[in-house]
């Protein structure tokens, strides 16, 4: 049997889109180049327009400047002396012609550019630079089959960096890179390598972000500024459900919050995490050392979530990080011991399947949830790996395992959990906490390892050694890396803390409604019904 041929539509087919992208590709580069020629155009067109414009309002600030500074018995004299030019310049023949030429002259000369001329090009130190990262990248973007290579030593860098920027320092701020097709970008180690790459010959100690694009085959290398760390604690405009976790760039995000930095008001892009029913990522895990800032991330969450619901601390560290709170209105519990903690999460635990049940009855008779179950209740876990050693110690249940149900069934009940520990303990994590804590968290230095185990994805930008307090990344579920820097909120009662930082917290602070002192124990504890009376008959005492 002869084999029919294919038909022509799928032998074609590649080719034909190939080609459309092409056209497409080149009309596109065309109606860019046309609009850049149409804006050069109108700019020289409108020059003497712009340059006589500018030079008449320095002509009238300099005269409102005049009248001010005349003395005000002399202003008359300087009123009749102009009017008598004005009278003059009428009379003679050709004076108003003459003098709005004269003028026009004049607002000319004051309007030009008194500015030095900017380079068109970079200077010799700039292009030292550019050249020496093209060299850098020969060996990465070159390939000896290659008829016409991009990247030569010793070739035309204008070619392959076509637009740059430098900063004050002098060091490359914003950098295009094109590359040939045939580098694999899409694997990751070779993004490694020439990120790495660019940003130790770009300057070290700074951030870079990289964008690639593959379809252009073109790299976009920008160096971040550092982010904001005197950001105090304070009330952030956000609905009931939305908590701010810090502040990053504005490359991935569209929002913007209005806060107080120091004496002036400024937007500043939020990392918002989004907590309740409808959530998607409802539970935290935060990583970091000690000193990194995961303490005060917890304080910075407490302190907003108490403005609508109530507030359960397991501290493991046992340092009294979270002493301010014993006792405000809303927090339910302060623990730091293994006693507490155990006793604090097993009402955590039998809450939440009381709100589940509560739930599911009233689903079930087809009314509304009841409004006890409403109420947000956060689970804020401070080193719960300390607690683990302690109870295999002592032949006691770890407190890990009772943080299962919260985390498993606490979205459908209001319940969130938050988890911070530290690397060393981050191996005595149980499973639950990693499997349902889909926001994540890491703070201080990092590995890249670290960060990829941690958050699922490496970050687009470069990593430092040297990080303030509270600085990290943070990724909801699996949306992008994004970089963070948490809101100052230090322990007001350490002495090292400043006095607007320590203000700042304690005017977030609920109402005390319960001395410390005086503070009932089985505040949480499970609450039993009371047996009712059972009646009984009177029994007459018989005498012998």
């Amino acid at each position: 049997m002869a084999r029919r041929p294919l038909p022509r539509i799928l032998s074609t087919g590649s080719a034909q889109i190939a080609r459309s992208r092409d056209l497409a590709r080149a009309q596109f580069a065309r109606s860019r180049e046309l609009a850049r020629t149409a804006s050069d155009s109108a700019s020289d067109v409108l020059h003497p327009l712009i340059t006589i414009t500018r030079g008449l309002r320095r002509l009238a600030s300099a005269g409102r400047r005049k009248w001010a500074d005349t003395p005000k018995d002399r202003r008359s004299m300087l009123l009749f002396l102009v009017a008598s030019v004005i009278l003059v310049v009428a009379l003679v023949p050709y004076g108003p012609l003459l003098a709005v030429i004269t003028l026009m002259a004049a607002a000319a000369w004051q309007g030009r550019d008194r500015g030095p001329s900017a380079p068109e090009g970079p200077d010799e130190s700039q292009t030292e630079r550019l050249r020496s990262l093209y060299e850098a990248l020969v060996p990465y973007f070159s390939a000896a089959e290659d008829p016409a290579p991009l990247y030569t030593h010793g070739g035309e860098w204008e070619k392959a960096f076509p637009e740059y920027e430098f900063d004050g320092t002098g060091r490359v701020s914003t950098l295009l890179v094109r590359y040939p097709a045939y580098f694999t970008d899409g694997e990751a180690e070779a993004r490694a390598r020439i990120e790495h790459l660019l940003a130790a010959k770009s300057g070290r100690g700074r951030e870079y972000y990289f964008i690639w694009d593959e379809m252009g085959n073109e790299l976009t290398v920008t160096a971040l500024a550092p982010l904001p760390t005197g950001i105090a604690a304070q009330r952030f405009v956000t609905t009931p459900g939305e908590t701010v976790l810090g502040f990053t760039d504005h490359t991935l995000v569209q929002r913007t919050l209005p806060l107080t930095h120091g004496q002036e008001q400024r937007d500043v892009p939020p990392v918002v995490w989004r907590t309740g029913i409808r959530s998607t990522e409802p539970h935290l895990l935060v990583m970091g050392q000690p000193g990194s800032g995961t303490s005060t991330l917890l304080r910075s969450i407490a302190l907003q979530a108490l403005q609508h619901g109530d507030v359960v601390i397991v501290e493991g560290g046992s340092t009294g990080e979270y002493a301010c709170l014993i006792g405000r209105d809303g927090v339910l519990a302060v623990e730091c011991g293994l006693s507490g903690a155990l006793a604090s999460l097993e009402w955590a635990t039998t809450e939440t399947e009381r709100r589940l049940i509560a739930t599911n009855r009233a689903r079930q008779a087809g009314n509304p949830p009841p409004d006890d179950t409403k109420r947000p209740l956060w689970i804020l876990v401070d080193r719960p790996t300390a607690f683990t050693h302690l109870a295999a110690a002592d032949n006691r249940k770890d407190p890990q395992s009772l943080l299962q149900v919260p985390l498993r069934h606490g979205r459908a009940v209001n319940v969130t959990v938050v988890v911070a520990d530290q690397w060393d303990g981050m191996d005595a994590l149980s499973d639950a906490v990693r499997q349902h804590t889909r926001a994540r968290v890491v703070l201080g230095p990092a590995t890249a390892e670290q960060l990829k185990t941690v958050l699922g994805a490496p970050p687009h930008t470069t990593l430092v050694a040297d990080v303030p307090p509270g600085r990290g990344y943070a990724r909801l579920g699996t949306g992008p890396v994004h970089r963070l820097q948490v809101p100052a909120t230090p322990d007001p009662y350490d002495d090292a803390t400043s006095d607007a930082h320590r203000q700042a917290v304690l005017d977030l602070l609920p109402e005390r409604t319960t001395p410390v002192e005086a503070e009932p124990p089985a505040k949480l504890e499970k609450i039993e019904p009371e047996p009712e009376p059972v009646p009984a008959d009177a029994v007459v005492a018989e005498t012998s």
